[in-house]
């Protein structure tokens, strides 16, 4: 009777361990928290004028980080632990903001881990913005919520908020990104000409015009070679090329050709994350340069959703130099004096970005 009395006690014993550790598995989950909401307004708050973005959370129990980055422009980066973007994901993420020229973007950085990225168009410090969290409102049926406020009167004194260039070259690496190399090819001419040679040929050119003008410039390769390793996942070697960029970096860009089924397809084009105000400009004077320096058929200025546009802190562009299948444009992208025009373009328009004269050296 006592050994089955003991038997029956170690079995509920077991029987109420698995229960609590199904208990605390369940709350474990269910502590992932949501962003519900994001509104951006202007308000007043502590008796000045401010840009005001309300994140709305679904729960009181949320980590945060907030980090200022300020290559030309300034860019605000909330990274939110154990978070998912919840009802955010079902809808259009890019948010207009401030002053209707700027954007907010939100994205999942990795599971359970959300940034919400607030493009400022120019420079700010730490004393021009405010990051703080509001209780949850019964009464205005409003959540727990973080708030950033941005003082329009510190980006009124930095002069028009659309940021069109004007000023001077403000210190920050520019990173220029050769598509492909090593194990991966890229796409392959009619005549045998690789992405990969043509885009290293022409980003290496880049380099020594910029490093002559007296840039800073971080190549995330500089010979035919993967920069993750040969057997890394397509997301692991574009995460090594974003991981490059140090946090200081002015820009980012990604060079390639293009191409497609049809040889007659030719012509270049430039592209930019959607929703970014700055890549979408850089993104604008690549295309221009390119458009008057490469001579090529202009296919425009695109947004997409390319993996080191939309990982990338900084202002960010990927350049389609020219189709590679196409035979004439082949030939083009082969030659060393149109690799340098190419390049050329490329700076000149880096130069422009940055407020300075195509001319101009940096200082």
């Amino acid at each position: 009777m006592v050994r089955r009395l003991i038997k029956l006690f170690g079995l509920l014993s077991l029987f109420i361990i698995a229960a609590i550790a199904t208990a605390a598995t369940a709350q474990a989950g269910s502590k992932t928290n949501e962003l519900q909401y994001i509104k951006t307004y202007e308000t007043e708050s502590d008796g000045k004028s401010v840009y005001r973005v309300e994140i709305g959370i679904k729960r009181e129990d949320f980590n945060y980080d907030v980090k200022l980055m300020t290559p030309v422009s300034s860019t605000l980066l909330i990274d939110f632990e154990n978070t998912v973007p919840g009802k955010l994901s079902r809808h259009n993420s890019n948010l207009i903001e401030l002053n209707n020229k700027e954007t907010v973007t939100v994205k999942e950085i990795q599971k359970n881990s959300t940034r919400v990225q607030i493009n400022i168009p120019m420079l700010i410090n730490e004393t021009a913005y405010k990051v703080y969290t509001e209780q949850a409102n019964r009464k205005d049926k409003k959540p727990f919520r973080l708030i950033i406020d941005v003082d329009k009167n510190a980006l009124n004194d930095k002069g028009d908020t659309s940021f069109d260039g004007a000023g001077s070259y403000i210190p920050g690496s520019i990173v220029i990104d050769p598509g492909h190399g090593g194990s991966d090819s890229g796409a392959v001419g009619h005549n045998g000409v690789t992405e990969k040679s043509v885009a290293l040929a022409v980003s290496l050119k880049v380099r020594n015009l910029l490093t002559q003008s007296g840039a800073n410039v971080i190549m995330t390769r500089e010979t035919d070679r993967d920069v993750a390793w040969a057997e890394a996942t397509n997301g692991q070697e574009l995460q090594a090329r974003v991981d490059k960029t140090p946090p200081n970096a002015a820009l980012f860009i990604s060079v390639h050709c293009n191409a497609f089924s049809n040889s007659a397809t030719n012509g270049m084009e430039t592209y930019y994350y959607h929703g970014s105000a700055a890549g979408q400009r850089l993104a604008a004077l690549l295309n221009e340069e390119l458009a008057n320096f490469g001579g090529r058929a202009n296919r425009g200025v695109k947004g997409a959703n390319f993996y080191v546009l939309k990982h990338s802190t900084v202002p960010a562009s990927l350049v389609e130099l020219a189709f590679i299948t196409n035979p004439e444009e082949e030939s083009l992208l082969a030659d060393d004096s149109y690799q340098e025009q190419l390049a050329l373009a490329i700076v000149r328009a880096v130069k422009r970005y940055l407020g300075m004269s195509p001319d101009d050296n940096f200082e």
